[in-house]
């Protein structure tokens, strides 16, 4: 098993090394390039994505827009956890934005997982919650904060490549912000 993949499944729960190696059997590596998709809007998301090297961005479309509603890079999971969970068409798209190399997960195997190993559930229950928190994170934060401590919150908590690495048009959606609002607060704070 990839040692960051192992490191994150250990901070949740613990196995046996019989039950690592089943899981690490249930996990397949995968390459994509910058601007490629890892799931489509319209389309059944199947899998979870553990990205070992890279960053990706979760988002929608809206009146032609791109909204980005979720940004994740090395040792972090990545999905469309609604169309995962219900099995259903997935309103959101996930695009590389830069080259990522991921081990992905597909649902039945999670499905098979939850069964033969009891401590599988509580990683997929923390999976799911941490994303509920995420999500409910941002609704909060979009409708009460102002732009600019959406922004300072964004740098004091985003991993270091996300903040460096992502684009800026990218990081305004995120925040629900214009570009040329957040470009102005990047100045002003400069």
């Amino acid at each position: 098993m990839h040692p960051s993949l192992k490191k994150q499944i250990l901070s949740i729960a613990s196995f046996s090394e019989n039950e690592i190696e089943k899981i690490d059997a249930c996990f397949e590596e995968e390459k994509f390039t910058a601007k490629e998709f890892l799931s489509s809007m319209g389309k059944t998301s199947n899998k979870i994505f553990f990205i070992v090297e890279g960053l990706a961005r979760v988002y929608y479309l809206k009146d032609g827009k791109e909204i980005t509603t979720y940004l994740s890079c090395d040792e972090g999971f990545i999905a469309s956890y609604s169309s995962f969970i219900n099995q259903s068409s997935s309103f959101e798209n996930i695009q590389c934005i830069e080259d990522c190399q991921v081990l992905a997960i597909r649902y039945e195997k999670m499905q098979s997982l939850y069964t033969e190993i009891p401590n599988w559930e509580r990683v997929g229950r923390i999976l799911a919650e941490q994303n509920y928190l995420c999500m409910a994170d941002r609704v909060l934060k979009l409708q009460m904060i102002p732009a600019k401590e959406k922004y300072l919150t964004f740098l004091a908590s985003a991993p270091a490549k996300i903040i460096q690495r992502t684009p800026l048009i990218y990081i305004a959606s995120f925040l629900g912000i214009t570009p040329e609002s957040l470009s102005r607060i990047r100045q002003s704070i400069s």
